[in-house]
Order: structure tokens, then sequence, then C-alpha cells
């Protein structure tokens, strides 16, 4: 009983630093948040593969459904609406990644480009976008699809204001068998790291286990808060060299 009780005294006069101390336990960081934009004429269904791999890394997807998906109005509109739903679901200044297929690679970029959305913006991925345009579109008459044809106002205003992606980390993936962007060549894109993969068809890049496997290792690498993704953090953003940019590298693979 002494023996017990002396070692307890000693504590209380000592103002109790050699009791056990309750260890304050660090909150965990937030989930890194991903937003992803469907393609024209879908509703981001084709997403699930993609956002079933990012979820069980523990990621927040996001998918919204762009108003109108064919394009009526025109993807400046999309762009708008895109803001909106992302600003209604992640707030209005929570970093996120940005992962955008065919048409939706367009509308997130004017998002990024004219609408302020590259101030929190962690990384951009595009997946088989007509950044050049596409002769198909041509074969559909919405104001979207005008917007898409090679040499449009709209693809011009973009290749004039990418300057303000600022340090923005971009990738770009395509296939040369792709029949809806046409050219394939279409989707390099020079202020991107160029990635090809040998794909079928069009929508088949979203569940090729190649490019998700890289798209994937890419979004689990990106810090865990994401940090605010200000031009000047070189974590998120690392500085992209002037050969990078002026002379873009596509690195070929397999499926």
């Amino acid at each position: 009983m002494k023996s017990s009780f002396y070692p307890i005294l000693a504590c209380v006069f000592a103002g109790g630093s050699c009791c056990p101390q309750p260890v304050a336990k660090m909150p965990p960081p937030p989930p890194k948040r991903v937003v992803l934009v469907h393609g024209i004429f879908e509703t981001g269904n084709a997403f699930k593969p993609l956002k079933k791999r990012l979820e069980k890394q523990g990621m927040t997807c996001f998918v919204p459904r762009l108003k109108h998906p064919s394009g009526h109005g025109g993807l400046d509109r999309l762009a708008e609406h895109l803001k909106e739903d992302i600003d209604r679901e992640f707030g209005p200044d929570a970093p996120f990644a940005l992962v955008g297929f065919s048409m939706g690679g367009l509308v997130s970029r004017h998002y990024l480009q004219q609408l302020g959305g590259a101030d929190r913006c962690t990384t951009f991925i595009t997946i088989s976008s007509p950044h050049h345009g596409t002769s198909t579109a041509h074969f559909y008459f919405s104001e979207g699809a005008r917007q898409m044809r090679p040499g449009s106002a709209f693809l011009k205003e973009l290749e004039k204001t990418e300057d303000r992606l600022g340090t923005l980390p971009v990738v770009s993936y395509r296939t040369p068998m792709d029949l809806i962007i046409l050219p394939p060549t279409s989707s390099n894109w020079k202020r991107a790291e160029n990635h090809q993969f040998r794909v079928a068809l069009h929508p088949l890049m979203l569940s090729s286990n190649p490019v998700l496997n890289d798209i994937e290792r890419r979004l689990a690498a990106l810090p865990g808060d994401q940090a605010t993704g200000s031009p000047t953090t070189s974590l998120t953003r690392p500085a992209i060299t002037s050969a990078r940019v002026a002379s873009p590298s596509v690195r070929r693979k397999s499926q």
C-alpha cells in the first residue's frame, strides 16, 4: 500500500509532471477532392470505373452533370454552370484536382482560364479532349459543337489565354485510334505533359486500365491537404520549363 502511495504523493508535489498525460490526437487531413467533368451527350456515368478507384484511395469525387450535355448554349455557358456546381459542392475556396473527358476538357479549360478556377485547382488532367478541335463537330449544330470545330473563335481564345493557368500541372491523354477526335493528334497540347495509349475507341479511354492506373497514380501522389494551389506553392505546382512547353513529350504506351 505504502509503496504505491509514495509515487503518487511525489507526483502531486511535483505538479503532476510525472503522471501520464493524455496525448492530443491530430485531426486527420481532409480528403483529396477531385472533380470529374464528362463529355458531350453524357451524364458522367462513364466515370464510374475511375471514381470507384479514387474513392477507394480515400478521395472525395464530384461528378457534376453539365447543362446541357449536348452543348446547346455553348461551352462557355457550361463552364459557368460548372463553376456554380463546384462552388456549391466544395465551397468557393477549397482546392481540388480537375479531370475532363473529351468536351469536358474544353469546358474545364474555360472554367480554369476565364472564370478563375486555376486559382484553386491543384492539377488538371484531360482525356481525349479536342484542344485543337475535331472534324466530327461539323456533323452537329449546337453552339458547343461549333465551338469545337477547328479554328473556332472559342478555341483561339483558349489558346490565347492559356498563360492564366500559371504553373498549374497539366496532363493530356489520347489514343491514336480515336474516331471522335479527328485528327487524334488534336488531343496533344503544347502546354501539357502528353501521353498516348493505344486504346481501341474514344469512350474506352475511361475504362482502360493503363490510362486509369496512370491517373490514379498521379492523383494519389498529390499532397494530402492539396494546399491552396497558389502559384507560389512549388509543392503543388512544380515549375514547368520552357522546353517542356515549347516541345512536349508524347510517351507511347500499350494497353
